[in-house]
């Protein structure tokens, strides 16, 4: 990969940059950056922006390749990359939704405060690392066969909440109720269900996490009061993982089919990591099946873990009425089909989301009752060190990127990079130096998921407010952080 991009990058507003059409030929639309000017140099130190020109090659894509400002370099879409294309005419790319389908987060509020769980904070943090599985290839409590995994696969969190794990009002505030109703058991190959018998209830590797954190700066009162976000100090509980190694398996079986389908097909692309095929055809709809069957698994998997942390907050704290009730889950790796106006009329469009936060406003129909008045909770990681923000959807993110906004902080160094820059460091130490307790399966992992790999979480929102696609409701910080 080239060290930096020198491509063409046009200021079109404060947080606004376009890659011409005419940058390549075979581009079919142009490409859309979200961010400010100071994030830029940053955006343009790998190839990221290659990238979004390259998925306007897509056939059938409407509007323009987007990116969000937590864009980095990604398999085939940059990750923080946003595209939609015609059910009828246009086609899925697996790498528009990337190997960990619908990794995404979920947040719980609870009625505690930091002055009430500080003096236990160590014993919480150990608790919760005892009771929910972490770490590459972990495997989880719930023993499933294949009769079961089915299940799963169709159901999502419902599975999970009938038998016990969990609460009814759950559903109702996880996106698409838990449940992506298009899930086909019989596209997921044995391999990918091998792989995820042993790992529901497991949070992985990498970027993936369960942190306390403590409100520490209220945006909008108003809409932080609808969330349940009353004051500064309360406690909530941040949940990040996805579909383990079966939502892996996934991609990596589609991607296989899609690179005999884009010769099938005729389609032209600049990078064969755009593998993809008509929304329509066999191959397409294979893997939107078997895609929703992943994200139906993540979802009972964030649900298995929520119902593991509120045990854990009640057995450390000997307190009943800790109120650990779920504000939201979103995914943030997805692929759905879905209506928008574009340009005056009705479409049918295949929306991919990759590193990407749906973010739809007040009144749509597809967010729960509770907030059609505010608009989508949008939940928006940082690094542990930093924040995390809760935001909100907005009519301009409907209007100009099918409602979505950025889903995280965004890579600032490679991994690789990252642990050459820190090698030596005490990462629990430096941390804990911050007010951070970190757990992790594995220590030398760590310095992949230390704060300076990471952008400033809270430059990324203010690009994504600035542009107009969601707005800032609440700002947390971490206080305890378990890592796999």
């Amino acid at each position: 990969m080239k060290a930096g991009w020198d491509g063409v990058l046009n200021k079109r507003g404060d947080c606004l940059w376009e890659i011409p059409q005419d940058y390549k030929q075979g581009m079919r639309t142009s490409g859309l950056i979200y961010a400010s000017e100071a994030m830029i140099g940053d955006i343009k130190r790998d190839q990221a922006p290659e990238q979004v020109a390259n998925v306007a090659f897509l056939p059938g894509i409407v509007g323009s390749s987007l990116a969000m400002p937590d864009i980095h370099w990604g398999y085939g879409f940059p990750i923080g990359g946003v595209a939609a294309t015609r059910v009828d005419d246009g086609v899925i790319s697996p790498g528009g939704v990337g190997f960990d389908i619908n990794c995404g987060v979920r947040l719980l509020r609870t009625h505690l405060t930091e002055k009430e769980i500080e003096p236990k904070i160590g014993e919480l943090v150990a608790e919760l690392f005892r009771q929910v599985p972490s770490g590459v290839g972990s495997e989880g409590r719930i023993k499933l066969n294949d009769k079961e995994m089915n299940r799963v696969l169709q159901n999502g969190a419902g599975w999970a909440v009938e038998r016990g794990y969990g609460e009814g009002s759950d559903i109702e505030y996880s996106e698409e109720n838990g449940c992506m109703k298009s899930a086909d058991p019989g596209e997921v190959s044995q391999r990918a269900r091998k792989r995820g018998l042993p790992q529901l209830g497991t949070l992985g590797s990498g970027n993936h996490f369960l942190e306390i954190q403590v409100v520490d700066r209220i945006h909008d009162a108003d809409k932080a009061r609808v969330f349940g976000i009353e004051h500064t100090g309360q406690v909530f509980i941040l949940i990040h993982t996805g579909s383990r190694g079966l939502g892996y398996q996934v991609c990596d079986d589609s991607i296989k089919d899609m690179m005999a389908a884009v010769q099938r097909y005729g389609i032209d692309l600049p990078d064969r990591q755009l593998a993809c095929a008509p929304v329509t055809s066999p191959e397409g709809r294979a893997y939107l099946g078997a895609m929703a069957c992943a994200a139906n698994y993540a979802w009972a998997n964030r649900q298995c873990i929520t119902h593991w942390t509120r045990q854990a907050l009640v057995s450390v704290l000997s307190k009943k009425d800790i109120g650990a009730s779920l504000v939201y889950d979103v995914a943030h790796n997805i692929a759905k089909i879905e209506r928008h106006r574009v340009e005056g009329n009705d479409l049918t469009l295949c929306v991919h989301r990759k590193g990407a936060t749906r973010a739809f406003p007040a009144g749509h129909p597809d967010i729960p009752a509770k907030y059609r008045g505010t608009g989508q909770p949008v939940l928006i990681p940082g690094d542990m060190g930093r924040y995390s923000f809760v935001a909100v959807g907005t009519d301009m993110a409907l209007n100009q990127t099918f409602g979505s906004t950025c889903h995280g902080a965004g890579r600032l160094m490679s991994r690789s990079a990252a642990k050459k820059q820190l090698k030596g460091t005490d990462i629990p130490a430096s941390m804990q130096a911050k007010g951070v307790t970190v757990m992790a399966h594995n220590l030398r992992t760590l310095a992949e998921e230390a704060p300076q790999a990471y952008k400033d979480v809270s430059d990324v929102v203010d690009a994504a407010q600035c542009a107009g696609i969601s707005q800032a409701v609440a700002r947390m910080r971490p206080i305890g952080v378990i890592k796999g």
